[in-house]
């Protein structure tokens, strides 16, 4: 895809799931790709695993909630390339749990992971975008942004306010792109983290008519790919059978 082909893109969340998924197939397509997450011996793994089908990677650690690492990570792909094109926010957690059982640390976490995480992409890669006059920030929000579920309203929370940062720095941007990707289920390691049986069970279920990464990937693909003067906004992606 031509538009793709030698853009830099800085992912974060990258080291599996939706991440991984999206970075080979942007790699397949001639994006040189910036891999960022805690897990560093997955991230180099998948960064040579990239480079062994033709494909440019590199990857550094990152924590998402701190903001001066992710700025680090940002200007580590742009010292490596020159540039920076496109930042997948993606990093994400869902410990679901019912309000009444007042895992109010699992709510902090998932406020900073999905709220700050977001928010520290933007706060670092704005200004390189404004003064190169361009770019494209990818948020990952989920059909959470739209619709509310038992055990799912903090997660939900977060997930509205990606769509709301999303939408505010769309309409204060003339030449940067802003896309919000809204999967519904996806098989991957979100969501391994919950402590609440019940919420365990309900996204089992939820899980036996999931997606794969490879299926939001190519929901990335098609947002960074477009003309530059083309903004896809948001692009939510269902398995067919889910109801939500």
């Amino acid at each position: 895809m031509m538009n793709v082909e030698n853009k830099v893109i800085a992912i974060t969340g990258a080291s599996s799931g939706i991440g991984e998924a999206s970075a080979k197939l942007l790699a397949e397509n001639g994006a040189k790709v910036v891999l960022g997450a805690r897990r560093t011996e997955k991230l180099e793994k998948i960064a040579e695993e990239i480079r062994k089908q033709g494909g440019t990677a590199e990857f550094k650690a990152l924590d998402v909630t701190d903001r001066e690492d992710v700025k680090a990570f940002i200007h580590f792909a742009k010292d490596k390339f020159g540039r920076v094109d496109v930042i997948f926010n993606n990093a994400g957690v869902m410990p679901l749990s019912p309000m009444n059982a007042l895992k109010v640390e699992e709510w902090d976490h998932m406020i900073s992971v999905n709220i700050h995480g977001v928010l520290n992409g933007i706060a670092a890669g704005l200004p390189i975008m404004e003064a190169q006059g361009g770019g494209q920030f990818i948020n990952t929000a989920s059909i959470a942004a739209h619709v509310v579920a038992p055990t799912a309203a903090v997660y939900c929370a977060t997930k509205y306010a990606v769509w709301a940062l999303s939408e505010g720095l769309r309409q204060e941007s003339n030449n940067i792109r802003i896309t919000t990707i809204s999967p519904g289920v996806v098989e991957t390691e979100l969501g391994s983290d919950i402590t609440d049986d019940a919420s365990k069970g309900f996204l089992q279920e939820l899980r036996k008519t999931a997606l794969t990464s490879d299926a939001i990937a190519r929901a990335v693909l098609y947002a960074v790919s477009q003309p530059d003067d083309v903004d896809v906004n948001e692009v939510i992606v269902r398995p067919i059978r889910q109801m939500m």
